[in-house]
């Protein structure tokens, strides 16, 4: 298939808001050693491409400057030696980079297929979310049926994913959100209890349970000490993010007494092949769970590919409940 030498893009003019993203015209990407192209149909929006943008979440050496995380859309090209790939074929997949675009490149074994009966568009929401959660709530946390599990920002793209894969897992589920409607919608979606984290007391509630056997948290700050206070006994927490700042005293007599743990990653800078793991690990068990209507990605908004921007706005509004995406293909 011949293609075309140019793509619509929206790339980052410089560190700022959302009006440095910039509509540009730039080349299509040449796929590398086991990579493949995907003429892109769909692209998600995340947080982490609000801070690349921001200028404080550098892409990784050799990925693509534009944002863009996960994409969904029809194979096109194949780098040499791909093998489960062929020319058609649709996919949904974990972006290096580049996903604000006609074009974008990625490894082959970070593609995975569209499950069954879904269309490209939520397709394109799965894999950023799927993988952050999957890798850390089960892989990295250890989170087994009939454990309280709490993930902090229900209302998030990671958090619906959260809730939902957590309680197909069997899990009870606590999540904290910044409305009693979003409250409600995370209690909808399968949490058993939802706490709006401005007028209700979380961690008391959560103790009053047990404690949380997993927390999942991007808030960081001043969450930091009151998870720890949160957990039960030989309790786990795992931070993704840091919402409210990195840094924060911390009383570690309460970690060692108590037998805590604490971990955490971020998805982007792992490795090809770490990736490709999750990626098996999603579609061996989360891709059965959407077969079987235990979890459905939560779509708050579409846009167009020119009106980035308007999507990082009202992302960054936090007023959203779900994902973004932006329509890249007429």
């Amino acid at each position: 298939m011949t293609l075309s030498h140019t793509m619509r893009a929206v790339e980052i003019s410089e560190p700022g808001g959302p009006q440095v993203l910039r509509p540009a015209i730039l080349p299509v990407p040449v796929p590398g050693h086991g990579q493949i192209v995907i003429r892109v149909a769909y692209a998600g929006v995340n947080r982490p491409d609000a801070l690349q943008r921001a200028g404080l979440y550098a892409p990784p050496a050799n990925a693509s400057p534009l944002p863009g995380l996960e994409a969904s859309g029809t194979v096109v090209e194949l780098g040499p030696n791909v093998t489960r790939w062929s020319i058609g074929d649709k996919v949904t997949a974990l972006l290096p980079g580049g996903g604000y675009a006609e074009y974008v490149t990625t490894h082959e074994a970070h593609a995975l297929p569209i499950p069954a009966g879904m269309d490209l568009r939520a397709a394109a929401c799965l894999p950023e979310t799927c993988f952050t959660v999957w890798s850390n709530v089960v892989m990295r946390g250890g989170l087994t049926a009939g454990e309280r599990f709490l993930v902090h920002g229900g209302a998030s793209g990671i958090g619906t994913t959260a809730i939902q894969i957590a309680r197909a897992l069997g899990a009870r589920v606590f999540t904290t959100a910044g409305s009693d409607d979003k409250a409600r919608t995370c209690e909808a979606l399968g949490a058993e209890r939802a706490f709006n984290y401005k007028t209700e007391d979380w961690a008391a509630a959560i103790k009053a349970e047990g404690g949380a056997n997993l927390i999942l948290d991007m808030v960081g700050g001043p969450y930091l000490p009151r998870n720890i206070r949160t957990l039960a006994d030989d309790g786990r927490l795992v931070q993704i993010a840091f919402l409210q700042g990195p840094k924060v005293e911390l009383n570690f007599a309460e970690v060692m007494m108590r037998r805590l743990t604490i971990t955490g990653s971020t998805l982007r800078p792992q490795s090809d092949a770490a990736k490709a793991r999750i990626a098996r690990e999603v579609e061996t068990h989360v891709w059965p769970m959407i077969a079987a209507g235990h979890f459905a990605p939560v779509i708050d908004s579409e846009y167009p590919l020119d009106l980035a921007a308007d999507a990082h706005t009202r992302l960054e509004g936090s007023g959203h409940t779900g994902k973004f995406v932006l329509k890249v293909e007429a």
